[in-house]
């Protein structure tokens, strides 16, 4: 058996902080790096520092443990200090990387704590929308000038750009945390409004394009909604509705399998049985059976 290697700890990628000048604030863009490790940058953790990836080119992915999340340009990536995370670029791909010492981040939030709530948990992206990250592309572009740039007040001038980008997203944050909240308000109406008009109408089976427009919404919508609120499609909602009724039915009646199929609008039997049996494990029979129910289960109850 292959032992467990320990993940890497870098400071930059690559690189052990033995092996670079351990300055407060390192900037590079995105294609000097990942462009010469194949485009890959395998999983890893920074001991004591942050990273602020603005991808404006490309895309990707990101994994943090279990979580994937596939991004496009333009692009913000918050990697924060100890998070373990892999990044895989398309070819091609370009921005700027901003790594900064947990010193340096602490000096320049300044005792505000919402402007460092980015860096709490986990790697993750972002956002993924041109609008609200577009006020972040020319505070990219100045820490990226003064830090090849030897002027006087370099430090406080780069000091100054971060504060602009963390302050950004801090509110960005915040507006997002707002708009998630209205969103899963709506996403909870659809699928209410959803459920009562399957449990109206489940045993018609009805098409879920024309139970989409009598909710006023897209298919795609309600299968969005659906997905938010259960972790399920609209389709999957009605089929699991469609089981608890075919399994009262095989438990409280001595109804036929067939007759049940024709009562739960199956115009055909023969597919009502491979549709319980793929949810259930079991044949209609079976599982009635395995109640220790025989075919005349509502006469064997009343008796």
């Amino acid at each position: 058996m292959r032992s467990a290697e320990p993940i890497p700890r870098y400071y930059l990628y690559g690189e052990a902080p033995d092996d670079v000048e351990l300055f407060f604030l390192h900037v590079e863009v995105i294609h000097r790096r990942s462009g010469a490790n194949n485009w890959i940058i395998r999983a890893h953790a920074h001991p004591d520092h942050h990273q602020i990836l603005l991808v404006s080119k490309g895309g990707g992915t990101l994994r943090v443990d279990e979580t994937e999340w596939h991004f496009e340009a333009p692009a913000l990536l918050v990697i924060p200090a100890l998070s373990v995370h892999a990044i895989e670029f398309r070819a091609g791909s370009d921005g700027f990387v901003i790594t900064v010492s947990t010193d340096f981040l602490t000096a320049a939030i300044e005792g505000d704590e919402a402007l460092g709530t980015a860096f709490s948990g986990r790697a993750r992206c972002v956002y993924n929308e041109l609008g609200k990250i577009q006020s972040l592309v020319d505070a990219f572009q100045a820490v990226a000038r003064e830090f090849v740039w030897q002027a006087p007040g370099r430090r406080i001038a780069i000091k100054a750009h971060l504060q602009r980008i963390l302050i950004t997203l801090a509110r960005l944050q915040s507006a997002s945390a707002q708009e998630d909240g209205s969103l899963h308000r709506r996403d909870s109406e659809i699928v209410v409004r959803y459920r009562e008009l399957v449990e109206r109408e489940f045993r018609q089976q009805p098409d879920l394009s024309a139970v989409a427009k009598a909710l006023g919404v897209t298919t795609a919508r309600l299968n969005q909604a659906c997905r938010s609120v259960t972790g399920k499609t609209a389709l999957t909602v009605m089929h699991d509705r469609l089981m608890i009724e075919a399994k009262r039915a095989l438990l409280y009646t001595g109804m036929t399998a067939a007759e049940i199929a024709w009562s739960m609008g199956f115009a055909d039997p023969a597919y009502f049985n491979r549709f319980f049996s793929r949810r259930a494990g079991l044949s209609p029979g079976a599982f009635r059976a395995s109640k220790g129910l025989g075919p005349n289960a509502a006469t064997a109850r009343a008796g």
